[in-house]
């Protein structure tokens, strides 16, 4: 019998849809098949029309992938799935840790098999298409299944260690699992460069003298000792470029993608890490760290209320209340809170990131900041004019054309 708590998972789910769907829709109101004044020294013509059609295919894409996960959400709330796989897993077990894992082992195997198509597609036909990938079906299957293999061994320790935490602790689990997993967001900032990467990339040393010795001479300039640049074979999944920088206290690392290093001159590569070297001395990457650790209180808070509330695993049909079956419920319930942390994360982020391009401006040369933008803009057919309510809630960076304005001041 459907309760109160079911109608309001079916409200947030349907609504938040609705207000996705029409925050895209908002951003296809800025196509055009003319080329605007703003961007008339970014792109020509001909390029700005294969970046309006890449727009238009990924939009078309992305609808079709969201409906059919919409369909398939309602259809498992509506006929009590969640219900049917918690009655068919305690056939076989009956510990509660067992139960979890397996639960959620399911999920993910079902999900990844949905997904599978949609992700192949995307890769291999619209990524293909506008040659951006570069990735073979072998490596694409291989990637598939060595992520399947690192969520479930990630996923299993979390949750073991979760759920014992509450069944040993009950109302007073949630600070504790706070810590726990706040420990591991830790844990993983300052290790995924040096475990999780090579999982699925090669890194090896920078073996250009001319940009080594650049890069460490701007360094010692601004007082920033590097211990390691390494280059990452991006190349083979695609034409894309990137660089980021991870550290581990002492240590510090700046890792650069091939196709970036292929892309920029040594100007403009100096350019593209004195901008990162500054979200380091700023410390945005710790700050962005402790709002993810307030984030992980808050939710982990908010969980403990409703963990013991029978009435909500009822909501998904489950007589006998659960661990997984409260996790599932909070999930959703959590949608509407969870949107408004991610704008505010969003605003946090484009403040940072104007910073890092000020100090990049002000320390070496805005011109070859700006010549790295052009390119980034160019090469990866970014769209400079996204709607304004769009850009609000999805861009973690400023727009290319605002990062530039800002910088030519």
């Amino acid at each position: 019998m459907y309760n109160t708590y079911f109608y309001i998972i079916i409200f947030i789910t349907i609504l938040f849809f609705v207000i996705d769907k029409l925050i895209d829709y908002l951003n296809t109101l800025n196509w055009s098949q003319k080329l605007p004044k703003e961007a008339e020294w970014i792109f020509d013509i001909e390029k700005y029309s294969l970046q309006q059609s890449y727009e238009k295919a990924k939009h078309k894409f992305s609808n079709i992938s969201w409906i059919f996960s919409f369909v398939l959400m309602l259809l498992v709330l509506i006929f009590w799935w969640f219900w049917f796989l918690d009655n068919f897993l305690r056939w076989y077990f009956s510990n509660e840790i067992v139960l979890t894992l397996a639960f959620f082992s399911i999920i993910i195997l079902i999900q990844t098999i949905f997904s599978l198509p949609f992700s192949y597609y995307g890769t291999f036909v619209i990524e293909e298409k506008f040659w951006f990938n570069k990735m073979t079906k072998k490596l694409f299957f291989l990637d598939t299944i060595k992520t399947l293999l690192l969520t479930y061994l990630v996923g299993w320790v979390i949750f073991f260690i979760l759920i014992w935490i509450y069944l040993k602790l009950w109302a007073n689990f949630w600070w504790v699992a706070g810590i726990i997993l706040s420990l591991f967001s830790v844990f993983i900032m300052m290790f995924y460069s040096s475990l999780i990467v090579p999982i699925f990339n090669k890194q090896t040393p920078l073996e250009s003298w001319e940009l080594r010795t650049a890069i460490e001479d701007f360094g010692k300039k601004v007082w920033f000792e590097l211990d390691n640049i390494f280059v990452i074979d991006g190349s083979k999944r695609s034409s894309k470029a990137n660089a980021y920088f991870s550290w581990f206290w002492p240590k510090k690392r700046i890792v650069l993608y091939d196709t970036l290093i292929k892309d920029l001159t040594v100007e403009e590569l100096v350019a593209v890490l004195a901008h990162e070297i500054w979200h380091y001395k700023k410390k945005h990457t710790l700050q962005m760290l402790v709002f993810s650790i307030i984030q992980t209180f808050l939710i982990m808070f908010l969980f403990s209320l409703v963990i013991n509330n029978s009435d909500i695993a009822l909501a998904l049909g489950s007589w006998k209340a659960s661990f997984y079956i409260w996790a599932v419920a909070f999930w959703i319930l959590f949608t509407p809170l969870n949107f408004f942390l991610w704008i505010l994360w969003n605003i946090l982020s484009r403040k940072n990131e104007y910073e890092a391009d000020n100090f990049a401006k002000e320390n070496y040369s805005a011109e070859a900041l700006v010549s790295w933008l052009k390119k980034l803009a160019t090469n990866n057919l970014t769209n400079l004019l996204p709607h304004k309510v769009y850009e609000f809630v999805h861009y973690s960076h400023p727009t290319v054309l605002k990062r530039i304005k800002s910088l030519t001041k």
